[in-house]
């Protein structure tokens, strides 16, 4: 599995935008597309909402990519 570690440096993150910011989908739409596919999990379920809120400690899964939304320090 891949890891990836995506520092967050607000409240939350839209799903979508946080798929185009780490590089799985080349756009918000692209990244609407993937998370209506049923292929995204949040903390372990299937999240079909596109801008559903991410915030720090959270666990983003896509296909064999998961994404940790750590709290950026500043």
């Amino acid at each position: 599995m891949h890891t990836i570690d995506f520092d967050l440096d607000r409240e939350h993150v839209e799903l979508n935008q946080l798929l185009k910011l780490v590089g799985l989908a080349d756009s918000g739409g692209q990244g609407k597309a993937i998370v209506a596919s049923g292929d995204v999990t949040v903390d372990g379920a299937v999240e079909l909402r596109k801008t559903a809120k991410i915030r720090a400690g959270q666990i983003v899964r896509v296909g064999d990519t998961e994404i940790r939304v750590l709290a950026a320090h500043g």
